[in-house]
């Protein structure tokens, strides 16, 4: 795994390059439309790097070790409008003597996956402290999906549906299960928090540069228009911004 002191600025552009202090290994000629920063917490042991490593190289490893610091992953998909997004993931480690190392990298971030295991009890009683976490540290606009991870040890579970939608919906979140065992709901929950970010931010990018417009736009492909055009460099500003919880989770919330 790659890591770096400083890594933040969810600053993105279509296609090419991206304006964003990240590992050099991300700055490669791959090509892509958008890149979008995903943070994953979590107590340790509660599968963050296996759905990583599902979703990045349908990959389980059942000798994965606890996550020291921070480590980084990548991987492009297509979404909507045959946009080719790439997701910047970063694995925080759970355990509290790395809490303060890893808080840096939540910054700039405008996604997260806050995991808890179906088996742990402890580990969904943590969430709130994840989710302060993250809404302290990251963009405010931070899109956040609650996983219940593991979900294929039914037998097992402490932890019910009803307990993470009841908590995902009283918090405005987005709510989904998973197994990085058996890869249900990995690409889902992924999928479906890139397809989130993507409308969101484009959203508020489209409406600050019509918000400096005098008049009349230039058509849809135009510079300037309401359509970035292919190759054209956009940034976006982290404003600050109430959150709005209703929005936040509006992916897949109750799912």
């Amino acid at each position: 795994a790659t890591r770096k002191k400083r890594g933040q600025r969810s600053l993105r552009r279509s296609i090419g390059e991206i304006t964003l202090d990240c590992p050099v290994s991300a700055m490669d000629n791959e090509s892509y439309d958008f890149i979008f920063k995903i943070v994953l917490l979590g107590d340790s042991g509660v599968g963050k790097s296996n759905l990583v490593f599902r979703f990045t190289k349908n990959e389980f490893n059942k000798d994965s070790k606890s996550t020291i610091g921070v480590e980084f992953a990548t991987k492009t998909v297509q979404i909507e409008d045959n946009k080719l997004v790439k997701a910047q993931i970063w694995d925080t480690a759970g355990q509290e003597r790395y809490r303060s190392i890893a808080s840096s990298y939540y910054r700039g971030a405008v996604g997260a996956l806050l995991v808890y295991d179906v088996t742990d009890r402890n580990s969904f009683n943590h969430v709130p402290m994840w989710l302060k976490e993250v809404e302290e540290n990251a963009e405010k606009d931070c899109l956040i999906m609650l996983v219940g991870n593991k979900m294929d040890l039914n037998d097992q579970r402490t932890v019910f549906v009803r307990d993470g939608r009841s908590f995902a919906r009283k918090n405005g979140l987005a709510f989904i299960e998973t197994s990085a065992l058996d890869a249900t709901g990995v690409d889902t929950a992924f999928q479906r928090i890139l397809q989130e970010i993507y409308k969101t931010q484009t959203k508020k990018q489209l409406k600050s540069v019509n918000s400096k417009s005098d008049g009349p736009g230039p058509g849809p492909g135009a510079p300037g228009g309401g359509q970035p055009a292919r190759g054209q460099a956009i940034t976006l500003s982290a404003q600050p911004e109430a959150p709005q919880q209703q929005q936040r989770g509006g992916c897949c919330a109750g799912g």
